[in-house]
């Protein structure tokens, strides 16, 4: 039987067919083989990685053409109806060793007709930082896009936010969704109520079919309470693991909970509420401690864009999920991080999040080394005083800190022998770090630092053991 890949069936309103630019060069310079092999694509040789992911001939039994999506978007709070996919496509359509459906969809593999006179390319050092950043946020337990290939492209690009002129690549990555928040804008926005509610039908059939319902309000709200609770859950993480994302806007909010479209992104060094990611966010309106506000913000226009199908009322009953679904992940995920079991008394385990974020942004106590000196509690003071950060620990305000971590069971105390946790260090990502790996590619083409980087965080990743 041959595969339709899903996306047809909306295609005919949400996309345009597209082709790839016709680069110079084509020198494969990053491959998943982990998601390769979860998504069958494992046997592929090398010049038909090269083939499907720098060409973009299209794989067997999928799209014949790639899809640019087309989507409005609140950007810095302004609507702006002159989006979609400027500079990336959607390229292909297949489902995991668990049936998912997972979309591949590229950045910088050439012009649109949504490029608004960019020259839809990507530089090489952007490819390596979403590299980076993605691996380390899944290693981090967080719901993200996955880097899938990177392939150079051998053009001498211009860029006012780096060095130019610089190497270009194409990067594809892999998502659970490509549909973001600013497609429902869009049919909302033209008064496309059918072609919304086909949508609606899409994302309930292929991502949320819990969701599912005969009465298409009914179903709208579901579809709305569904992508509430995995936005929640999403940026609970975020909060947890100190990622500052930097561009919330709608356009970059997908319908399953998933980081994705990285650019500014930062990592804390220190607790700071107000850090911002973007040099051109000079009002902070995505700094690091209005992110669960700007992620509820973001939902009441999705919201919004669907009172065509439902009433206002019913709708807002679509968003409620948002704030608990922030406030257990937040709690799950800080406990997750620092190997401890919550104590499952909301109460009691929200004031302890609130005492030690509380120390953290006090004591200018490094983020990383913070979770890695207390990961498993009690059983890690010993490490924790041989931390170059032990004077904080033996400070009295630490004191009430320490209190609840010991009240709290390490989750799995084995884990505390696996070789990471064994380490003088964590593995952390700060923008100077970046920088580290990225100056020997760019002067003497050795990508040694990166692939050193990437297995400080695969090691990481396999001690957590988020599975």
């Amino acid at each position: 039987m041959t595969y339709s890949p899903p996306i047809l069936d909306i295609a005919d309103f949400i996309a345009d067919p597209v082709d790839s630019a016709d680069f110079p060069l084509h020198k494969l310079r990053y491959w998943n083989d982990r998601w390769a092999s979860a998504i069958g694509l494992d046997t592929l040789s090398a010049e038909e990685r090269v083939a499907h992911f720098g060409r973009f001939e299209p794989l067997p039994n999928n799209l014949e053409r790639p899809l640019a999506l087309r989507y409005h978007g609140h950007q810095f709070g302004t609507y702006n109806p002159q989006l979609g996919d400027g500079r990336g496509f959607l390229f292909a359509q297949l489902r995991d060793d668990n049936s998912r459906l997972l979309d591949l969809g590229t950045k910088g593999s050439g012009q649109t007709p949504w490029s608004r006179q960019g020259d839809g390319r990507l530089t090489l050092k952007g490819a390596v930082r979403e590299i980076l950043a993605a691996n380390y946020l899944e290693a981090l337990g967080v719901n993200t896009s996955k880097p899938f290939a990177v392939v150079e492209t051998g053009e001498q690009l211009a860029r006012n936010d780096e060095p130019s002129p610089t190497r270009s690549a194409v990067l594809t990555r892999l998502s659970h969704s490509h549909i973001r928040f600013g497609s429902f804008q869009r049919l909302a926005y033209l008064e496309q109520d059918k072609e919304l509610a086909r949508l609606v039908d899409y994302v309930v059939a292929n991502f949320h079919p819990d969701a599912d319902d005969d009465d298409v309000a009914r179903k709208a709200v579901n579809m709305l309470s569904a992508i509430s609770s995995a936005t929640g859950h999403m940026i609970g993480q975020w909060m947890a693991a100190g990622f500052v994302h930097g561009v919330m806007n709608t356009d970059n909010f997908n319908i399953t909970g998933e980081t994705f479209d990285f650019g500014p992104w930062r990592f804390l060094s220190v607790s700071d509420p107000n850090f911002t990611a973007a040099y051109f966010d000079q009002q902070g309106l995505y700094r690091f401690g209005r992110q669960p506000l700007q992620g509820g913000w973001a939902l009441q226009q999705l919201a919004s864009a669907l009172l065509p199908l439902a009433t206002a009322e019913a709708l807002a009953t679509g968003l409620k999920p948002y704030e608990r679904a922030y406030q257990e992940s937040f709690v799950a995920h800080t406990h997750a991080l620092l190997g401890l079991e919550p104590l499952k008394d909301m109460q009691a385990d929200t004031e302890f999040l609130q005492a030690f974020y509380a120390w953290m942004t006090n004591s200018g106590a490094s983020w990383t080394h913070t979770f890695f000196d207390w990961f498993g509690g009690r059983d890690s003071e010993t490490r924790a005083a041989a931390s170059p950060q032990a004077p904080l620990y033996s400070e009295e305000t630490f004191a009430p800190v320490r209190e609840s971590l010991f009240l709290r069971n390490p989750v799995c105390p084995e884990r505390l022998n696996h070789a990471y946790f064994k380490g003088p260090a964590p593995v952390s990502l700060l923008i100077e770090e970046v920088e580290a790996v990225w100056d020997p590619i760019a002067n003497s083409d050795d990508w040694s630092a990166l692939q050193a980087k990437l297995n400080h965080i695969e090691q990481a990743r396999l001690a957590y053991d988020w599975a």
